[in-house]
């Protein structure tokens, strides 16, 4: 192979490393909260 595709190769190789790998996942963190009937009120 060329070394103009051998340096496209190793270019589109470490762009797609960085896209991919370089974004650290950070931990989602839901928060339940709980379920708290309404108060009624009765008219009579």
């Amino acid at each position: 192979m060329s070394k103009s595709i051998k340096a496209l190769a190793a270019l589109s190789f470490v762009a797609i490393v960085a896209a991919c790998g370089g974004a650290s996942q950070d931990e989602e963190v839901v928060i339940v909260e709980p379920v708290v009937e309404e108060p009624t009120y009765n008219k009579f």
